[in-house]
């Protein structure tokens, strides 16, 4: 497709003209956010009760900004900094819901969409965009939006897999040449390290991965670069995953499922991860309903999924979205990989979290979740817990053993009174303290 696609692009404002009074508008997340359009469509004083679905954005977030009451209302499927407050404060609201199980929702009807929001890589010579790097809930709103308005960047990686856009079904476009948002690796603290190093001791050469979002799953990373023949099926990845690539330990040879290539459905991270995507076919980007299907997970030996969480009790119940009723992140993709790794033969489904909270005062092994906090890994599918004093298997153990085993590695200032509320919860006498 010759450039002259390019003339046919408008402002901002005349782009988001198309959007009207009470729609509902899917805005694409992560560094794949349209940042110019949102800041255009809240420029729009006129619009009235909008309603916006959304996984985490990056960057602005104006359509919360204080006089935005009434006219725009957010929806988080999965919530990141900006969303939180809002959130709390019941000035956007949120959708608990698989990962897994959101292009369903568009592709159902169940919620309609009117308008997707995008931001594409510019058209190849057939007349195709891509999605870039994020495919995740982003094609099923594409595929399912009656209106799509883009914002066409010449930096957006122009990525491999399921991740088409027609040019002929955007209605209206933006044309810019702007840096995607990055997001830095978090400064690695000793606790993060020790945790690493305990999480990559339990990965074999071979290990298909899959890995969450932060300091935990990058401080394992970090520590596999002598792994051999590691593969990579996963939601997201970040620039450890490039680094453990150029160090020669991934090579995908040993998947079942895209052997041979990375599987993401979508990454975030630096200009190096972006360049490493860009027209690379051995990553495959593909919508969240296949990276994240439990059948095809499976079918990876030495599925290793590294998750965190922010409280276990001593039951096994696992809370990865809130903070008590506070909202936090959300379900997003940890059940469909715990499960999955849970099935595959030689799997290791792995839950990391520090021991400790609030600079050491409150303990994240507990005798029961804060009220509110939501169970995103229930105590019938955990298996590994690690924390920096160890790591414990869960799987087919007793209330009794559960107890003992969490105990044994939670932070030592916690572990009388801990013992203490199991003895009378339960009635078990804890043994083996340290």
């Amino acid at each position: 497709m010759e450039r002259d696609w390019a003339r046919k692009a408008v402002s901002a404002e005349e782009a988001v003209g198309l959007i009207q009074s009470g729609m509902n508008v899917f805005v694409h997340g992560a560094a794949a956010t349209p940042t110019p359009l949102l800041k255009a469509m809240v420029g729009r004083n006129a619009l009235e009760g909008v309603r916006l679905y959304h996984i985490h954005t990056a960057g602005e977030t104006p359509f919360i900004e204080p006089g935005c009451e009434g006219r725009f209302f957010s929806i988080s499927l999965f919530t990141g900094a900006a969303l939180r407050k809002p959130i709390e404060e019941g000035r956007a609201d949120f959708i608990p819901i698989f990962l897994s199980d959101i292009p369903a929702l568009f592709q159902s009807g169940r919620i309609r969409l009117d308008v997707a929001l995008l931001q594409l890589s510019p058209p190849d010579m057939h007349g195709l965009c891509t999605l870039g790097t994020s495919v995740d809930t982003a094609k099923a709103a594409a595929d399912s939006a009656t209106i799509i308005i883009a914002e066409i960047n010449e930096q957006m990686p122009r990525t491999h897999g399921n991740t088409v856009v027609p040019f002929e079904r955007i209605a209206a476009f933006l044309h810019t040449d702007r840096p995607l948002i990055e997001q830095y690796p978090e400064p690695e603290t000793e606790v993060e390290a020790r945790i690493g190093e305990i999480v990559a001791g339990l990965v074999e050469d071979g290990s298909t991965l899959q890995m969450g979002i932060g300091a935990i799953p990058d401080a394992a990373l970090l520590r596999l670069r002598e792994k051999r023949d590691l593969g990579i099926h996963s939601e997201m990845f970040s620039d450890r995953v490039v680094e453990l690539f150029e160090a020669g330990a991934i090579t995908n040879r040993f998947k079942s499922v895209h052997p041979n290539r990375i599987v993401t459905s979508f990454v975030s991270g630096t200009k190096k991860l972006f360049r490493f995507v860009h027209d690379n076919p051995l990553v495959e980007f593909h919508p969240c309903d296949r990276t994240n299907n439990t059948t095809l997970i499976r079918r990876n030996d030495k599925v290793v999924a590294i998750n965190s969480c922010l409280q276990v009790d001593l039951t096994g119940q696992v809370c990865a979205d809130s903070i008590g009723h506070r909202i936090y992140s959300g379900i997003g993709g940890q059940m469909d990989f715990i499960r999955g790794a849970a099935l595959s033969r030689g799997g290791k489904p792995i839950l990391a979290l520090r021991s400790t909270a609030a600079g050491g005062k409150i303990s994240r092994i507990v005798p029961e979740l804060n009220p509110g906090g939501g169970v995103v890994t229930t105590r019938g599918h955990v298996h590994w817990v690690i924390t920096e004093y160890g790591a414990v298997n869960l799987h087919g153990m007793t209330l009794r053993e559960r107890g003992n085993a969490l105990i044994s590695i939670a932070h030592p200032d916690f572990r009388a009174g801990l013992a203490k509320a199991l003895a009378a919860i339960r009635r078990f006498t804890v043994t083996g303290l340290g």
